[in-house]
């Protein structure tokens, strides 16, 4: 029952973000492919990678990465920053144009956010917020994103 529970909620939050994004397809708002998707995804995730981190984190090339990004930064969803410490160096960051497609999905998870505040008691969702940072922390170790400060992963 918890599985199918956990399931349903999360394949929710897909559908969501789906019907968004094919309400834009259909005016030509959208531009991502769904490999680039999951790609702008990851980097925002990391937190301004690398090329060869974000290579390494998607366990591809990084010429693979490199053309990825590339593609990324001609549409605008993604620019590169070079490195003050090492010039050959670049970060990869996200664009208000990619920030302004990924809301889609966050503009939905905070609905859902404030019904479940509205719905549950304080110890309830404090409750809630204690399963998932467990779940975030403890039994997903095959995610490793950097931690909010940059300093480790978490």
């Amino acid at each position: 029952m918890l599985k199918e529970a956990f399931f349903n909620v999360y394949m929710k939050f897909k559908l969501h973000f789906y019907q968004e994004i094919f309400q834009r397809l259909q005016s030509r708002e959208a531009s991502l492919t769904t490999m680039e998707t999951f790609s702008m995804e990851s980097i925002q995730a990391l937190g301004r990678p690398t090329v060869a981190e974000f290579a390494a984190f998607m366990c591809i090339s990084t010429p693979n990465a490199a053309y990825k990004v590339n593609s990324l930064v001609e549409k605008g969803y993604l620019r590169k920053v070079q490195s003050q410490r090492d010039r050959r160096e670049y970060y990869l960051e996200v664009t208000q144009k990619y920030i302004d497609y990924y809301n889609i999905s966050t503009v939905y998870m905070g609905q859902v956010m404030d019904r479940i505040v509205q719905r549950f008691t304080p110890q309830e969702c404090a409750k809630l917020e204690e399963m998932l940072r467990i779940i975030d922390q403890e039994l997903m170790p095959e995610v490793k994103l950097p931690s909010p400060s940059g300093k480790e992963p978490r």
